[in-house]
């Protein structure tokens, strides 16, 4: 697994109404438009770029729906390329998830909010924080003995 989730304190947004507001602020919180970022097509602002609008206006707006990446290029006016960079980043998050898609009597992999549902996603998202934040308190601890042991042994 890959985890790149930006953890860092934050007031929780709901005191605001505004759905595109809520998640630009949100996806901009966990990390997933690097620091600074600027659209590199012809959007002029967040919210028109693909890595906005992919969450937004496909995965979010259609949670339900499995979406082909193909699929999603198209609706975006984007390269295969670039959906599945952004895909991956979203994946990096453990909030979307794999599923078959059937088109023309094939089943294809598809992409959508894990569950149907990104409260049930983010459940899982936060596990994998949790599991994290344990292996790093294990490791501290460990250091912090062996640390304490070597100085002790210089003693003697």
């Amino acid at each position: 697994m890959s985890f790149e989730l930006n953890v860092v304190s934050n007031t929780p947004l709901t005191p605001l109404n505004d759905v595109e507001e809520v998640c630009l602020i949100f996806l901009n919180q966990i990390g997933y438009f690097p620091k600074g970022y600027e659209p590199h097509t012809d959007a002029s602002t967040i919210k028109e770029s693909i890595p906005y609008r992919l969450f937004a206006e496909c995965l979010l707006a259609r949670m339900d729906k499995g979406w082909l990446v193909e699929d999603l290029a198209t609706e975006l006016g984007t390269t295969k390329a670039t959906v599945y960079r952004h895909i991956n980043k979203l994946k990096g998050f453990d909030i979307i998830e794999d599923v078959p898609v059937e088109r023309d009597g094939t089943k294809k992999k598809g992409y959508r909010i894990r569950y149907g549902d990104l409260s049930k996603a983010w459940n899982f998202t936060e596990a994998h924080v949790d599991m994290a934040m344990k292996s790093y308190r294990q490791t501290a601890d460990h250091l912090q003995s062996l640390a304490s042991a070597k100085k002790s042994s210089k003693r003697k």
